[in-house]
This record gives structure tokens, sequence and C-alpha cells, in this order.
């Protein structure tokens, strides 16, 4: 017995503790469980009612509290407000606290209710109940699961969902019931393959429903959402609850506002996130699609908050000259470069083996250095790949390596200064060289063309050169930034040039269709539509390969997934494989990572890894296991991790005469059908990654009877959990099956992490060609190797996810203060805090002339204090004394311009109120005239105080995006000049904070001086008009009829993920292959007649009663 299993089995581990803490509640549910099943179908509807009354109720001395205090705004002065705004939010968070105990408390009771609500559909193909206005609704819109007989509605268990019938058959069991506790106390529970998560969901999903605060159903497509809520929904709706897809709908609709609305939402990941920042550019309160961020349940939530929560969200517009770009332009240059790079790495791998083979050691010590040099100048050179796995050629290569690391690196330029550029792989770098910028400056007159100056000295210099001006000093000052920054650019393009020839292959990194690059996902190897890689790197890559170059865009609007979904109240996930990043859920998301045991125990076998020197002997050994399986009459699922590997093994399979299916990237339109197949005896299926998530293949008797199915893994991925995936899909609810991984030492993550002692210890041994090593220490080896990657890989996703998180901060107040001004309620609050912060700003003046300016330029008046007062008085007073004259002469201003307005309004609403919904009113701060729109009902009826609001919230909103806008674009350009600090041994992470803060703080005091400055001078101009003419003030005013109200038209902006520069990062399923019955042809719906009877049984046509509004 390990030590570990001592520990166990004293201590006991996580997950028995976690099923300990879960079985009362488990316990609970079952006792309940009886009682709810002696329920008539109508009292199982009611008792759901019940629990929804009993939810509010738990509350109902807050939420009447708020409603109470409410009421009392608009009576209390606009400076006192705030403090009923802090109690409101306190409340608010009381009411959700009380929500979560009353929930706690009903949980046995609403659990109950849906496995018994799920046994009756299984068990009864009709279930008749009384008919309440929400089944008559869903009658009347032609769903297929309901129809009404005069009083009753009848049920029916089959139904429509994705595109195919399904008849209802599943009950929950009681791991289903552990996994629904888990995600109910928001934590994530990991599940088997076949284990049901659609179905565990369910059980949070209506208990938290109950609240009526809504429930996000996080999915990662949007076939998946489609078809999940069509399936679920009638589960649901049975007991009254609301259900609705938001990618059913378009972006910015009312369809998709009442998606969000519904009790329970399905969506994908990228569409609630798009719909978050659509929501943050909206102008009028009629735009906003979601509500508060309640609960979210995540599918396959490693994927979408590990893999995809560094993957930007982004809305952007053109840049001005965007598509002024020198990667067209370099791009001759780099070829010539990394050709010349080429030859130079042929020749010293040429020049290695001739001098490896020799007997003096000079000579092979200067042949180790080629070989060296011919590594770091293209180390995936397969002729050089292939040299390497020869018996201590490796190990002899990194003890030259060690020796020119030493000291800190003291030695390494003698060892690469002889190369155009050193390329680090595990760094995912590439660097030019001296004799790399001589090739490509070549006859130019400037040597320094690709050179960054040292920017430092050139600044340090000028300020001690004497002689010179301020001006003079200023003007050279700009003129080195200028040099600077074109120069930056210029060795920015040859880098991500140089990445894009020599790090990303077509075919395996991204492909390339329709006249464009398409990244491919590296772990699951489908094609990320709409996908791009930043940092200019795509547009290298789009260089490369020859298709249009796209141009530069501005960011609008920015959120990651990782910042989106921390902001809902409670948050679960479901997945099959999150424990291996148990750290990285808990240590961003506070998530804790629950293991829920399997209905039937796993019969899989997993073998131990087979580990071969060359890809070639591996893969020969791939197909030769290949043959014996498909003799065994057992079906076979190969994964690849790349679509050129899969398409070779597809040939060679071919040469064998071996019938099989690819399903890589470029062939996932055949996806479903393959899939289908793949259970059946001895078929063989070669899959990329792709097949890993959401892939459910099920067995025949004789299949099981023969073993079941055998994953072979053709190389072992960075992650763990992609081979987990992989090793998934064999083992379902207790399926046989077998797993097994062939490995090189040729593969990637061998090559760059683990293959050095392995290959001592086949040198040793003495391994021929095509022998191999098969231990558990071999497999545990390269397990810790992956464990070292994913290590890393959470570093350099905590980093960027810091960088992100500076501007969560910015992007939370930025955001806060815009949906005040466009739901108008706490406006006047923002506008005080506005005027006292200039108020306090102007008094900070070094002398009374500035203050007094200051004054005077944003708050539009005489300073109320003498300069005596200013050089004896506290601060503190005088700021208080400023702010009370600012806060007077802001209500007479606004006053009178309602006093102004009001005798127009009332004249034009009087007379032609039945013909005018809006109008617009001329208001100017006598540099620019705005014109308000205003709703002129409100504003009769407000006598006017709407149009002060209306003229607010415009301002506001204008000031907000324009500033937020700039910011937003010199965060991006910060970003990227801030890693140039590296080069100062100083943290750009840490520059980019300090900076990000000024930036900040600038932007703050643009928007409040704007905003100010506008607000305490607008009025409304008045035309002088003669005296016998006051009987008609229309005359005074111009007012006119405004457009009816628009959505905000987003047609000029693109969404897209952008792929920062680690591909190997990048995961999100794009498509569900679970397996899929066969479609059906597509039925005409039945569509209800004008003149027929009413569907939900009224008596009356169908046009006077659903089919009104149609």
């Amino acid at each position: 017995m390990g030590f570990n299993e001592f520990i166990s089995k004293i201590f006991g581990n996580k997950a028995t503790r976690d099923m300990k803490e879960i079985q009362p509640w488990v316990n609970k549910v079952k006792e309940v469980y009886p009682e709810i099943q002696k329920l008539t179908n109508d009292e199982l509807r009611a008792k759901t009612e019940e629990l929804k009354k009993y939810i509010k109720d738990s509350a109902i001395a807050e939420t009447q509290k708020i409603a109470d205090l409410k009421a009392t705004i608009e009576a209390t002065d606009i400076e006192k407000r705030e403090p009923i705004f802090n109690q409101i939010d306190k409340l608010e968070k009381e009411v959700l606290d009380k929500y979560e105990k009353a929930l706690n408390d009903v949980l046995p009771t609403a659990f109950a209710i849906v496995k018994d609500t799920a046994r009756r559909f299984a068990e009864n193909e009709e279930i008749e109940v009384t008919a309440t206005e929400m089944d008559r609704n869903l009658a009347a819109q032609g769903r297929d699961f309901v129809r009404i007989e005069g009083e009753k509605a009848v049920w029916k268990n089959h139904w429509i969902a994705g595109g195919n019938e399904i008849t209802w058959n599943m009950v929950h069991y009681d791991v289903q019931l552990f996994g629904g506790v888990v995600l109910h106390q928001g934590k994530i529970a990991e599940m088997a393959t076949g284990e049901g998560k659609t179905l565990v969901a369910t059980l949070p999903v209506f208990l938290n429903a109950l609240t009526g605060n809504g429930v996000h159903v996080v999915t990662v497509n949007d076939y998946l959402a489609k078809r999940d809520s069509e399936w679920m929904g009638p589960l649901y709706m049975f007991h009254g609850l609301s259900v609705d897809c938001i990618d059913k709908h378009q972006p910015n609709s009312e369809a998709r506002r009442r998606a969000y609305m519904a009790d329970i939402t399905f969506g994908t990941n990228n569409e609630f996130g798009f719909d978050y920042l659509r929501d943050n550019m909206a102008v009028s309160p009629k735009d906003l699609v979601q509500r508060q961020h309640n609960y979210a349940i995540v599918d396959e939530v490693d994927s979408v908050l590990i893999d995809d929560a560094r993957t930007p969200l982004i809305i952007s517009g053109p840049v001005p000259k965007g598509d002024e770009q020198l990667f067209e332009v370099l791009r001759p240059l780099v070829e010539r470069l990394v050709e010349a790079q080429r030859k130079l790495a042929t020749q010293y791998l040429a020049d290695a083996k001739r001098l490896i083979a020799s007997d003096k050691k000079e000579d092979q010590e200067a042949g180790f250095l080629a070989l060296f040099r011919s590594h770091k100048a293209l180390p995936k050179n397969k002729p050089l790949i292939k040299f390497l796995s020869e018996p201590g050629i490796k190990a002899g290569m990194l003890k030259t390596e060690e020796i020119y690391m030493e000291q800190n690196n003291k030695r390494m330029p003698e060892a690469v200064e002889s190369l155009y550029f050193v390329i680090d792989e595990k760094l995912k770098s590439v660097d030019l060289t001296d004799k790399g910028i001589d090739l490509i400056t070549g006859k130019s007159q400037d040597p320094t063309l690709f050179v960054l100056p040292d920017i430092a000295a050139q600044l340090s210099e000028l300020e001690n050169a004497p002689g010179l001006s301020d001006e003079e000093k200023l003007a050279k000052k700009d003129e080195f930034m200028t040099n600077y920054a074109i120069k930056a650019e210029r060795v920015h393009t040859i880098n991500q040039l140089l990445k894009a020839y020599t790090m990303f292959e077509k075919d395996t990194d991204y492909v390339v269709m329709d006249g464009q690059v398409k990244i491919v996902d590296e772990q699951t190897g489908r094609i990320m539509e709409g996908r791009r890689w930043s940092d200019g790197l795509h547009q290298a890559v789009e260089a490369k390969e020859g298709v249009k170059v796209e141009a530069a865009t501005q960011t609008f609007a920015t959120i990651t997934l990782q910042n989106y979904f921390r902001m809902y109240h409670k948050l679960a996930g479901m997945t099959g494989t999150a424990e291996t990043e148990a750290g990285e859920f808990w240590d961003i998301y506070k998530l804790d990572v629950v293991v829920i045991p399997t209905n039937r125990p796993i019969a899989r076998i997993d073998m131990n890894d087979r580990v071969y020197k060359t890809k070639r002997e591996k893969y020969k050994a791939v197909i030769e296991e290949i043959e014996k399986m498909v003799q065994a009459g057992r079906p076979v699922l190969v994964g690849t991790t790349s679509v050129e590997i899969s398409e070779m093994l597809s040939k060679m399979l071919t040469l064998r005469k071996i019938p099989h299916n690819v399903l890589n990237a470029k062939l996932h339109q055949k996806e479903a059908e393959i899939v289908a197949k793949a259970g059946q005896s001895s078929t063989v299926t070669i899959a990329t990654n792709m097949a890993g998530r959401g892939t459910d293949i099920k067995l025949s008797p004789e299949v099981k009877a023969a073993g079941g199915l055998a994953i072979i893994g053709t190389e072992r991925h960075e992650s763990r959990r992609v081979d987990r995936q992989l090793r998934g899909r064999a083992g379902r609810q207790g399926d046989p099956g077998s797993s097994v991984f062939f490995v090189s030492l040729e593969d990637d993550l061998m090559r760059l992490f683990s293959s050095d002692r392995i290959a001592g210890v086949m040198d040793k041994l003495g391994f021929k060609e095509g022998e191999m090593i098969e231990h558990s220490m071999i497999s545990k080896s390269i397990e810790r190797a992956q464990k070292k990657v994913e290590e890393n890989n959470f570093g350099i996703r905590k980093r960027l996810l810091e960088y992100d998180d500076v501007m969560n901060k910015q992007r939370t107040v930025v955001y806060t203060k815009r949906r005040h001004a466009l739901m108008g309620e706490r406006i006047g609050m923002d506008i005080v805090n506005m005027i006292w912060d200039r108020c306090a700003n102007a008094i900070e003046a070094p002398d009374y002339e500035n203050c007094k300016m200051d004054i005077l330029q944003t708050l539009a008046m005489e300073a109320p204090f003498s300069e005596e007062e200013f050089k004896n008085e506290k601060k503190e007073k005088l700021a208080d004394k400023t702010f009370e004259a600012a806060m007077e002469l802001f209500k007479r201003k606004t006053e009178r311009m309602a006093q102004i307005a009001y005798p127009v309004i009332k004249q034009v609403y009087e007379n032609q109120g039945h013909m005018y919904e809006n109008i617009l009113i001329p208001i100017t701060d006598g540099k620019r005239m705005y014109n308000i729109s205003c709703n002129l009902k409100a504003a009769y009826e407000s006598e006017c105080k709407e149009v002060v609001k209306s003229f607010e919230k415009s301002i506001l909103l204008h000031v907000i995006d324009e500033a937020w806008k700039e910011n937003l674009r010199e965060l991006d350009e910060l970003k990227h000049s801030v890693q140039n600090a590296s080069y100062e041994q100083k943290d750009p992470l840490l520059i980019y904070k300090l900076e990000s803060v000024n930036l900040f703080d600038a932007m703050v005091d643009k928007i409040n001086n704007q905003t100010i400055s506008i607000l305490m001078r607008g009025q409304i101009p008045v035309q002088e008009a003669p005296a016998e003419s006051q009987q008609e003030p229309q005359r005074n005013v111009e007012v006119r009829q405004a457009a009816p109200e628009q959505r905000q038209d987003m047609s000029k902006y693109r969404e897209q993920k952008v792929d920062l520069n680690d591909p190997n990062q990048q995961a999100a399923a794009a498509r569900d292959t679970r397996e899929q019955p066969k479609r059906e042809p597509i039925r005409a719906e039945k569509t209800v007649g004008r003149n027929d009877p009413c569907p939900c049984g009224s008596g009356k046509k169908y046009k006077n009663c659903h089919g009104r509004n149609l």
C-alpha cells in the first residue's frame, strides 16, 4: 500500500468527503418522493405554485421596503438620494440571501417533483390536466406536445427536439440527484460519459427558476442550445415555467428580450457575452435585452471557463487608415530570411551528422554544436527530429546546450550569432539576430531600419543637452517618439511574419477555405469560425498564405468570458473532465469540483502507454493494433492531434485495404453520420480530438461481447483533460472497452519535456528499431510532463487574465455609470457626484486665479469666495461653499429649462397629442446645438422634468461613449507598448497597471468636465418675439416631431472572438457530436387558419383570439 493510499484510508479523500456531505440531501429527496408520487397531475402542478409562493413570501418584507424606498426617490432632493440607493442595494442583496435559504428549504420537494414528472412522462403517452392560461397559449403557438380539449389540457410524451422526434424515456437515478445538489450549491459536477448531464441539470434549473429571477443554461454551440431547450423544455413548461433560447432570435430584437425574460433561458457562451456588450452600447432602455445575472449552469465548463476564458469577445468597428499595414510590404523580406535560415539549418544538420560520426572528440563537440545551431534555427525540421531520435544524439545536444546556458546564458550569443533568427519553441518566441537584421536591411541607407532605438538613453541625453529651449526639447522628444513608434511597428510586423512562417503550419494550426485563414482548434480539431489571432498574428498568416489581409479595427466593447461569468450571483458547471483543473477553477472562480460516482462501475481497461523511438515505428504499430481489433470484431476510435496525421493514417489504412471513416476539421459536415456508425462491429473511425467532447458512441450487444470500443490514441496531448476526454468515449454506462496511447520520442510533448531520460533508458537497454517500452513508470513520467505543461499554461492564462482584470475594473465603473444614465433613475445622483468632484478639483488649484478660471470654465459661474478666503479658509469649507453655489445654479438652470419648455409642450400635447409620440427640443450650451428627443406625454405629465432628464441622459451617454472608446484604444496601444519594458528589466504588467490607472483617471476627469460644462450651460434658445405675441408661446421655442425611437443599428460593428497569441491554449467544442437519430424529412408545420377555431379552446375564431396581432 502506497503512502497516499494509507493516508486516504485513515482520513478519507475529497471524493468520499463530498459524497458524505451530499448524502443527507439525497436522503431527504427520497423521503419526500413517495408523497409526491401519490399526488394527482393537477396536485403536482399546484405543488409547484405552492413552492413559488413560499420562496416569494420568504423575502416579502424586504421587497416591500424596496418598493417604498423607490416611491420616495422623486420627492427627495437629488443630493440626498445616494443613501436611499445604497439602502436599496443592501436590501436587494438581502432578498437574494433569503431566496437562497428558501431554495434550500424546498430543494427535496422540488427535486422530487422533477423526478416524478419525468417518471409520469416516461410511463404515460398522454397526461391530462386542467388547462391553465399557459397551456392555452402553448397550444395556440402550435406546440406539438400539448392540445386543449374543453377545460382540459392533454400533454404528450413525444415532441420534436433538434429536428428529430423524441419520446421521453428518462427518469433520474440516485447519482443524478447527487449531481443536481452539487449544481444547486454553485459547484462543478464532474460526471462520466453517458451519465446524463442534460437530465441532471433539470433538477437545479427547475429549483432556481422558481424564484422568477431567471436561470441561464450555457452550452458550447447553438445546435445544443436549441436542441436542449426543445428537449427539456416541456418538463419545465408542464409546471408553468417559461423556456426560451436566445440563439433562435436575432440580436437586439424584441424576441431576444423576451427570451431573457423567460424563467429558463438557453444559449451559447458567446451570445450571452455579446448580448452583455451590446446592452452596454445601447442608446435606449428599449435596446436592453438582459436582466440581472442570477444563476448560470455552464455545460462543458472546462472548455468554456478554462480553455476559452482568456479569449476576449470583441465588438469592433473601422479605424481610420486601418488598411495601411506593413504585412504585404515586408513579406518578401521575411520569405528571403526564412529561405536563408532553412539552407543554413540543412547545412548545419549535414555537418553535424558528418562530425558526430567521427572518432575525434573535438569533431564530435563541433558536431553537437552544429546540431544545436540547426535545432535553434528550425526546431520543427523533420530530418532534424528524425536524427535526434537516434541513440545518444539528443542527450549529446542537451549537454552542448547546458554549456552555452551556463551563467545566465552568458555564452549563448556565441552559439546563435551565425543564425539569422533564433526560435524558442517552449517560449513560442522568434528573435532576429544581427546577421538577420543585416540581411533584411540590405543596401538600405539606414542600417537601423529594423533596430529599435534606445529611447531611454536618447531622452536622457536630450534632458541634459545644453542650449536647447523647452519648445525645441519638446519637438525633439516628439521626433524621437515618432521614430520609435514607426520602427516598433516595423519590428513587430517582422516578428509576427517570422512566427507565421516558422511556427504555424497549414492544415495543423489553420486551414485556408473560401479565401480566408480559419483557425483549427488545437484541442478539438474543429474549425473555429469568426475566431482570429490577435496582435497582428492573423494578418501575418493571411499575408503568408496570399489571401486578403483584413484591415485593422478598433475595439468598441470587449470582455473575456472569465469576467462575464464572474458577474453571476451563483455559477455552476458540469463536464466529464474538470478534476485535473480543480486548482484553477478554485483560484479564479472559487468553484469547487465534485466528482460524481457513476451509476454503474466503469469496466474500461486503461493500458500503459507504448513508447517507440520514432514516429514511423509508432504509426506502423498503430496500424497493426487496428488490424488486430478489427479481426476481433471490435469498433476502433483512433484519436489524432491534427488533420495531417488523420489523413496520413487514412492513407496507410487504405493501403492495407481496411475500411474506415475520417473525421476532421475539413470533413466536419459528416460528423453526426460518422459518429452514429462508430459503435458498429469492426468499424474504424479516425478522428481529431473533436471526437473527445460530447460524442456518445452506443454499442450493440455483439460489440459488447467482443470487448467493446477500442480507443487508440496516436499521441499524448499537452493537456491531460483532452486525453481523458478521448478515453471517456469508451466505457459509458458500464460498457466494456479499452484505451491505449502510442507515443514516440519525436512527438511534440516528448520532444520538449520528457524524452531525454526515456531516450537515455532506451539507449542503455540497447533497444532496436520497432521495439517499444511499456511500463506504468513511463506512463506516469508522461503524465508528469503534461502536468508541467498545464502549470505553465495556467501561469500564462493567469497573467493574461490579470491584464483583462485591469480593464474589467474600469469597465465595471463605466458601464455602471452608463446604465444609470440610460435608465435615468440614478442619473441625478451621478451628476451631483460629478459636480462635487469638479468643485473639489477646482479648489486644489495652486492659486486663486487658476481656481477662479476652473470654476468659470467648468461650472459656468463666478467663484463664490474672495482671494482672501481662498488663502485663509480650509479647502473642505471652500469646496462645500462652491458645491452649494453650483447646486443652486444647477437647480435654477433646470427649473428655468422646464418653465420655458412647458407652455409649448402643453399646447402641443393638448392640441396635437394624438398625432405625436416623441418631440425634438433644441438645447444649446452656447457652442453646439443638441436636439433632444423626449416622450411628449411624459414631458407633459411631469411638467417638463422629463425634458431635463432626457437632456442629462443624452449628454452623459454621448460623453461616456466617446471617452470610453478613446480609453479602449489607448489601453490597446499601452498593452502593446509596455512589452518593451522587459528590455529594461521591468515587469510589463506592473507598468501596465500603473499607466492604466493614469489613463482611467484622465478619462474620468474628461467625462466629469465635459458633462458638467455642458449641463451647467444648457438652455433652450428662445426667439425674441413682439410683446403682443406673448399669448402665442409656440413661436418662442421651436419644437419638432421626432422620428419613432429606433433600435440601435449594430450592422456597422463586427463581433469576433480573438485568439491571443498562444494557440495551444484554445478549445471550445463548436458543434455537438452526440449520436443523433437519422434526420426525418422536415414536416410542414400545421398552421391555424384565420377563421378556424383558436387551439386554446376559447371557442373564438383564431383571428379574434391568439392570432389577433399576427
